[in-house]
């Protein structure tokens, strides 16, 4: 499989159809809850990644097909008093899965940290998503930390 990565572009078309599209796909998986994206966030959803002042979004194709996303946001340490870039979503589509296009989009989210001065890499996965998990390990992520990511919705 030759992949080509790059940053999305969100004012063509395509690259906003295949960021909705991944995720969507991820969403209506049991790990991703199992349900499609509610219409109304499938519509807010570039519009909103394109106005907000830290996102990275990253394509992953094969020849012209999009075929994985991952979604980060530059933060910062203040334990480290730097930049840090936390992937908040990585997906692929089913059929693309252990082809390499998860550890084509860490390496290219890795190289624009670098470039960006970031001192880590964060991410969330679920405990039940044995897959990302290992995937993560290969690539280098820690998952022996007592951290713990806690969350209250504030939208229910």
């Amino acid at each position: 499989m030759k992949l080509r990565i790059r940053e999305a572009d969100f004012a063509d078309a395509r690259d906003a159809d295949a960021i909705t599209t991944i995720l969507n796909s991820y969403a209506m998986e049991p790990v991703g809850g199992g349900r499609p994206l509610p219409q109304d966030v499938r519509e807010r959803l570039v519009p909103a990644l394109r106005n907000h002042p830290t996102v990275l979004v990253l394509l992953a194709f094969e020849a012209e097909t999009p075929v994985g996303v991952a979604v980060g946001f530059f933060g910062f340490s203040t334990f480290r008093a730097r930049p840090l870039l936390n992937i908040h979503d990585l997906a692929v589509l089913p059929a693309d899965r252990g082809k390499g296009v998860g550890s084509a989009l860490l390496s290219a989210a890795e190289e624009h940290a670098r470039r960006r001065g970031c001192c880590r890499l964060t991410l969330e996965v679920l405990e039940s998503n044995s897959g990302a998990r290992a995937l993560y390990r290969r690539f280098g992520f820690d998952d022996s930390t007592a951290s713990r990511f806690l969350v209250k919705p504030l939208d229910e």
